[in-house]
């Protein structure tokens, strides 16, 4: 059976043809946005969250779910003499860092957490404090988790003392970055 078309009918249909194709697009384009945001915002974080989820619509679910988690916290600035206190701990841990590496890093990243702590963010484990985290400071987590990683390793008497200097690197750059008297809201806009 042979259908013949009347020109109005085309017409019709190449319209219904180039609407589809503009939603289509349209919604490509957004995704696409949205996909390049989380990534400028989240940066390895972002490609983390791809290997862990599988998809990049999954992982940007879970980053958005930490996004509203943090939203709802009640972080805050430190104080300037609690910033004063945290800046002479950490004095005192890299001082011992040259006759006691290993207690040096511990004590970094026991110093960390309670910084974390003081700020707002609760004390959980570290997983959910590190996805907290990169929220707000997404530059440094893969620096805090490979610290972290090292510091918590059972038997570190084997690990050489290169690797624990990189971890109090590390360590110190999340310092400084998390110690700033900057409230999230500012840090977003600067952003």
């Amino acid at each position: 059976m042979l259908y013949h078309f009347t020109t109005a009918q085309i017409a019709i249909a190449v319209m219904v043809l180039v609407v589809v194709a503009i939603v289509v697009g349209e919604y490509l384009r957004r995704r696409k946005a949205k996909t390049v945001a989380f990534r400028k915002r989240f940066g390895s974080e972002y490609d983390g969250a791809v290997l862990e989820h599988g998809s990049s619509h999954k992982a940007e679910a879970n980053l958005a779910e930490r996004e509203s988690r943090v939203h709802a916290l009640k972080i805050r600035d430190l104080g300037t003499r609690e910033r004063e206190r945290f800046a002479a701990e950490w004095q005192t841990v890299q001082s011992r860092f040259l006759d006691h590496p290993e207690a040096a890093v511990t004590e970094a990243d026991d110093l960390i957490a309670a910084l974390l702590e003081a700020r707002g963010y609760p004390k959980d484990s570290f997983e959910q404090r590190a996805a907290d985290v990169s929220v707000l400071y997404s530059g440094v987590m893969e620096n805090y988790r490979a610290a972290h990683a090292i510091a918590v390793l059972p038997y570190r008497a084997e690990e050489n003392t290169e690797k624990l200097r990189t971890a109090m690197i590390q360590f110190r750059a999340i310092f400084d970055e998390i110690v700033q008297d900057q409230s999230p809201q500012e840090k977003k806009s600067a952003a």
